[in-house]
């Protein structure tokens, strides 16, 4: 069994930064993509940033710029810096992996629980 846990979200002023960190755990060979999703209220899911085992990284016009996004391979970890937060990127913020659990099992894709960002004006 998989496990993903983030944390870091919380209420920052607009402005300012917050960290999150999502780390994985449990029956894991390999980890493929790692990304950070999120979700407004009243809108569909959204990815915000993607990066590959080797570090190569994409991610939304709304957040380059002000996010970054980085991972530590020795930890199964993927983070997410934000800076210049803005109201709009309120939301609950998802991680996401791509993990094989076996040498020989198909990649699958597991979700964290969520983590609530919200940004005041």
């Amino acid at each position: 069994q998989v496990q993903l846990v983030e944390s870091g979200g919380g209420l920052v002023q607009a402005g300012g930064s917050l960290r999150l960190s999502c780390a994985a755990s449990g029956s894991i060979d390999s980890i493929n993509a790692m990304a950070w999703y999120r979700q407004a209220p009243g809108k569909q899911r959204e990815l915000v940033a993607r990066i590959t085992t080797g570090g190569t990284t994409n991610g939304a016009d709304s957040v380059k710029g002000r996010f970054t996004i980085s991972r530590d391979n020795t930890k199964n970890t993927v983070y997410l810096q934000m800076n210049s937060l803005k109201p709009e990127d309120t939301g609950v913020y998802y991680c996401y992996a791509n993990i094989k659990t076996t040498p020989w099992a198909i990649p699958g894709s597991y979700w964290g629980q969520g983590t609530q960002v919200t940004v005041s004006s």
